[in-house]
């Protein structure tokens, strides 16, 4: 009988462009793979088709970010949208069955992780790094921080406004904290979308 896997983080996201005619310049990339699950974020700059194109050739570019490793594929990314407007992008790596994310963030895309061991809501902040990926790029350096079993990952573009972490809880469904904090955060003056993601534990 063949093992069913479980993967190691469960995940909603909920979005909504500045113009419903458009496409949004937000987009988002969940990938399983058999060491962990990638969790990328891009916010193509501006809004509308060309933000929209940028933001979908960095999804791309960072596909296979962990054959290149966090850095090597954030740097890659950054040369691939030399013709494009740029994008903002930030990512994390769950290690499956080490029990870690690796983050990083370069431009305006938040991350935040909520700690379920205490009930209260403790957060860890990703550091952001100023610059626009395809335009400039800062030093890179990322940050692996230890999971538990319920810790949950948010990132959310600009269109999502910064005090949505105010209220962050690691309680209810992935789908119903992403749609939550759309509904009672977004700002309603850009492309805003929101990716969560609950950690399970190892496979």
């Amino acid at each position: 009988m063949e093992r069913v896997i479980t993967p190691p983080v469960e995940w909603a996201a909920a979005s909504r462009p500045l113009d419903p005619r458009d496409e949004s310049g937000d987009q988002y990339l969940v990938r399983i793979t058999p060491n962990g699950v990638l969790v990328v974020v891009a916010d193509g700059v501006g809004h509308g088709r060309e933000a929209a194109r940028a933001a979908r050739t960095a999804i791309a570019l960072m596909a296979d970010a962990e054959g290149d490793g966090v850095i090597g594929a954030v740097r890659r990314c950054h040369e691939g949208l030399r013709p494009t407007r740029g994008a903002a992008l930030s990512l994390a790596w769950f290690g499956g069955a080490r029990g870690d994310v690796t983050w990083i963030g370069i431009g305006s895309v938040a991350g935040v992780l909520v700690r379920s061991s205490d009930g209260a809501g403790r957060q860890e902040a990703l550091l952001l790094r100023g610059g626009v990926l395809g335009r400039n790029l800062p030093a890179l350096r990322a940050e692996t921080l230890t999971v538990f079993p319920g810790d949950m990952l948010v990132l959310a573009t600009d269109g999502i406004h910064p005090r949505f972490a105010l209220e962050l809880r690691s309680t209810g469904s992935p789908q119903q904290v992403a749609d939550h904090i759309l509904a009672a955060h977004g700002t309603g003056d850009d492309d805003a979308l929101v990716v969560v993601a609950r950690y399970r534990g190892g496979s």
